[in-house]
């Protein structure tokens, strides 16, 4: 008998939740293999595949209609999963660079060297994602942010991203500790959040007297679940949505 895996074993082989995997069967992007006569799924070596291949498609910011979409045609499996190994390749390629830039930073703040900004901030590069943004929100918002991000120093770009860091670890401590979105403190946190959006130069509504637009708020919340690599960054699915359905209450 062929190989299978249970959804609770596949979910906690590939490290999401049995609820996701539900939700993919659900629309059509991962039917399991068979259901068993108590309504388990179950999914073989194929399911395997195709899900490796909806983690790497979502990794690339693909929603699930689109990932449906490029499943569905008549793309060979072989030829995309070359792809896919191609770009990670690149992936792991900036996170090395990412690596002896962090290792070199360190050995020299250590012996009170000089510190080089190239250096420090070698491999990262936030402008990996431009294309994208101008799709979302036009190139002027792009060019703005850019300009912004290439204005700043080592120390005003190191504060900014620790500051984004700490709300970050902020959101995940209070999602894992099972706040409710419409307690106090995470209104406190949604508050946060749009001021530290509302800092950058090309959001929409900088620098208006009405502030930030509402939809962008809206729409970005809503991409932080849809999107798995902002779902990561929040702890996962049910982080994300956490951010989400917080930030959508306080606006």
């Amino acid at each position: 008998m062929p190989q299978e895996w249970s959804i609770q074993e596949l979910a906690r082989s590939a490290g999401v939740t049995s609820r996701t995997l539900r939700h993919y069967g659900d629309v059509g992007v991962l039917a399991p293999s068979r259901t068993g006569s108590n309504g388990m799924r179950f999914y073989d070596a194929a399911a395997l595949v195709r899900l490796q291949r909806i983690l790497l498609l979502r990794d690339l910011g693909l929603g699930l209609p689109a990932i449906r979409e490029v499943l569905d045609g008549h793309e060979d499996t072989t030829a995309a999963l070359r792809t896919h190994l191609d770009l990670l390749e690149h992936e792991r390629r900036q996170l090395e660079k990412r690596i002896r830039a962090v290792r070199s930073t360190l050995t020299k703040t250590e012996q009170g060297e000089e510190l080089m900004a190239d250096e420090v901030f070698d491999g990262f590069d936030h402008t990996r994602h431009g294309d994208e943004v101008i799709e979302r929100w036009g190139k002027d918002a792009y060019d703005d942010s850019d300009r912004w991000w290439r204005g700043m120093g080592a120390n005003e770009r190191s504060e900014w991203q620790s500051r984004a860091e700490q709300l970050t670890a902020d959101w995940v401590a209070a999602a894992d500790a099972g706040v409710d979105p419409s307690d106090p403190r995470a209104r406190e946190l949604a508050r946060r959040h749009i001021e530290w959006l509302s800092s950058v130069p090309g959001t929409p509504g900088y620098g208006t007297a009405e502030g930030i637009s509402r939809e962008y708020v809206l729409g970005l919340a809503d991409m932080y679940v849809a999107d798995e690599r902002f779902a990561a960054t929040y702890g996962g699915p049910d982080g994300a949505a956490f951010v989400r359905d917080t930030l959508h209450r306080y606006v």
